[in-house]
């Protein structure tokens, strides 16, 4: 009698950078897989000296080898999700967008790491040009922060009618299918709010505010969650709810770790069990 064949597990793929600290990066990206039920593969961009003071130390990886990675995976495995992070310069941003058209890689989320949250460009301008035109028109969706936003609409964003109008912006000119400006970057009440668009439906997401100072990670867990909701069959729309809410509740068990800023908690549907006490 043959045994019941089991069904088969959703898998995504991470296209990101590593960060030695564990609190962004491939790491949490991984970690958020595994706590949605998802098998997690990962294809490394760079690698990174950081922790949570900051980041010391960064190599990029050859885009030769980012690209056997993404077909050593594509090719046995598959995917059903992938979520870009850190890229970091053109030739790799140019290489990972003609491996999503060459192996069809759907369900792309694309977490345009270009400024980080304090406004700090992260890649130069050569490299944004590439991102805008190669890789970001191939995304189900794009998660920009504010400053993200700013450079990808050409607006300045101050307000909730500002996030509203660079997301329909976005949109238009990038082509993509839908568009969350993050509003983690924002002041007031405004921080933590999100705009959603996808060229019919104008929605603001909001939830709690958590107060903490431990919010390293929080774009990576974001971007990642999407992935991995969508690739246990979630619409869109469904996969950006769930995962806002995956990323409030890592927030309020964010760990104090270190001297700087830690990252948020990917622990806590085991805390909830009880194990680890």
């Amino acid at each position: 009698m043959n045994a019941q064949k089991k069904p088969r597990v959703p898998v995504a793929l991470t296209i990101a950078g590593s960060d030695s600290g564990g609190g962004a990066g491939i790491q949490a990206d991984l970690r958020t897989f595994a706590f949605h039920c998802v098998h997690g593969t990962s294809a490394i961009t760079c690698v990174t000296a950081q922790n949570t003071l900051g980041v010391n130390r960064v190599d990029a990886i050859p885009a030769e080898a980012v690209v056997a990675q993404i077909q050593a995976v594509v090719q046995d495995i598959g995917v059903q999700a992938a979520k870009t992070g850190m890229l970091l310069n053109q030739e790799i941003i140019f290489a990972v967008a003609q491996q999503v058209e060459t192996l069809q890689i759907h369900n792309l989320v694309v977490d345009p790491v270009m400024v980080s949250r304090t406004g700090a460009q992260l890649i130069d301008d050569e490299a944004v040009k590439t991102l805008r035109h190669t890789l970001i028109p191939k995304a189900a969706i794009i998660t920009p922060n504010r400053y993200e936003a700013q450079i990808l609409s050409g607006l300045e964003i101050y307000s909730l009618e500002d996030m509203q109008a660079a997301a329909e912006i976005i949109h238009k000119t990038l082509r993509t299918k839908a568009v969350l400006v993050k509003g983690g970057g924002m002041q007031g009440n405004l921080r933590g709010v999100d705009i959603w668009f996808d060229g019919e439906k104008l929605e603001i997401l909001t939830t709690k505010q958590v107060e903490t100072t431990n919010t390293h990670g929080t774009g990576c867990t974001l971007s990642a969650a999407i992935a991995a909701n969508l690739a246990k069959g979630k619409n869109l729309w469904s996969a950006v709810q769930q995962a806002k809410e995956y990323v409030t509740t890592a927030l309020t068990c964010a760990l104090d770790i270190g001297e700087g800023q830690g990252p948020v908690g990917h622990f806590f549907p085991l805390l909830e069990l009880g194990i680890g006490e």
